[in-house]
């Protein structure tokens, strides 16, 4: 895939954050799109901007983690525009709190969406990347799919799943041959509202754990992040690290081994509200 001009590209979470600034430079560069978020008017903002763009969109209300309308949403796609050429898992959601704290429901809920929204996105749209003859897939991780934090179990549960199933994927897709290239993609901190939207346990102080992330974590634009993003899917790209602290942790992570885990925990709690 030289150039996103006239392809069919597939985003979810496209109402915000990355999933939007995404869509619109997608559509700056001639891509067709079919886009998807369960916040109807955060969708239909998105649907706007990229119109103005005089991209052709496709928009849908859908839960990633419902099985059924994911199938329905690919099967969707495909009749209206026949062939879908990129597909970026991006929908995703945060839980903040001790693992003690924790309920089961919210477990649920944070893998249904992070996990299981790539795997079902995955799932229904890889025969259709596979059968344009030169696809390419995008699944979302995190900084926190790199190395742990105490605070986010949940979160690094699924975006260590992520990372887990995407490389696996790919090497999979190397060994049949077939022609679509498979990245995983690790965030640091953007500016976007995935914290401030997430759920916190009721210990937490949610307005300070909200101004932490975005006044001292989130330090990349959404837009710059999906620059990388799409450069680096369009590159074919195994990983993709975003952002200075994406790159900085990583580092840190491998040179320190499994004892990261005590510098952080011996660190973490002087800087976390």
């Amino acid at each position: 895939m030289k150039s996103l001009k006239d392809k069919v590209v597939v985003i979810t979470g496209a109402g915000s954050g990355m999933g939007r600034e995404m869509s619109v430079l997608a559509a700056k560069r001639g891509a067709k799109l079919a886009i998807s978020d369960w916040n109807a008017d955060g969708l239909a903002e998105t649907v706007d901007l990229v119109k103005q763009l005089g991209a052709e969109v496709r928009s849908d209300v859908v839960d990633v983690s419902d099985r059924a309308a994911m199938g329905a949403w690919a099967t969707a796609v495909v009749e209206q525009f026949g062939v879908v050429n990129l597909v970026v898992n991006n929908a995703g959601v945060t839980v903040t709190g001790d693992f003690e704290e924790m309920s089961y429901e919210d477990f649920d809920w944070i893998v249904g969406v992070n996990f299981y929204g790539v795997v079902n996105g995955t799932k229904e749209f890889l025969p259709h990347l596979i059968a344009s003859g030169d696809g390419a897939l995008v699944n979302i991780s995190s900084l926190f799919g790199l190395i742990s934090m105490p605070g986010q179990t949940a979160y690094n549960a699924t975006k260590y799943a992520v990372r887990g199933f995407t490389e696996a994927l790919r090497e999979e897709m190397l060994i049949a041959r077939h022609p679509v290239s498979v990245t995983c993609v690790h965030p640091g901190g953007i500016k976007t509202g995935i914290a401030r939207n997430g759920r916190k346990t009721a210990s937490q102080n949610a307005a300070k754990v909200d101004e932490l992330f975005d006044k001292k974590l989130a330090r990349m634009t959404a837009e710059k992040a999906a620059q990388i993003i799409l450069d680096g899917a369009m590159k074919k790209r195994a990983r993709v690290l975003v952002g200075i602290d994406a790159h900085l942790f990583h580092q840190f992570a491998k040179l320190t081994g499994s004892r990261y885990q005590d510098i952080v925990a011996a660190f973490a709690p002087k800087v976390m509200p």
